[in-house]
């Protein structure tokens, strides 16, 4: 019966997870052992903080529109409601870049909005 030494498939495990371990420093980015653990962890937070990235543009977005509909004498939520009522379906993204790039058009969608 032949030995089995494991080279390449460990091999390949180690350089995958040192690959992912890069930027790492100190030891993290050279030992095995502490390098998965780093990297896992790693994984973790990217995994969790890609489900926090929408929801902080969100607020962003609904920050933003808050400030710019006030010197309408308006606030956010009535904005909201009344572009409900109004049939109007732009999402609060392409809402707040319209407020920042755009201040014509953002002040003919209130307008429109607020005769409603």
């Amino acid at each position: 019966m032949a030995r089995v030494t494991r080279g390449f498939k460990a091999r390949h495990r180690h350089k995958r997870i040192l690959k992912l371990a890069s930027g790492y420093t100190g030891t993290r980015n050279r030992l095995f052992r502490t390098a998965i653990e780093s990297v896992e962890r790693g994984l973790v937070y990217a995994y969790r903080d890609r489900k926090t990235k929408k929801r902080t543009f969100r607020r962003l977005w609904i920050v933003r529109l808050n400030a710019a509909i006030r010197s309408y004498g308006m606030n956010y939520s009535t904005l909201i409601g009344k572009m409900k009522l109004a049939n109007i379906k732009l999402n609060r993204r392409a809402l707040s870049e319209l407020a920042i790039l755009d201040k014509v058009a953002f002040s003919e969608l209130v307008s429109k909005v607020h005769a409603t």
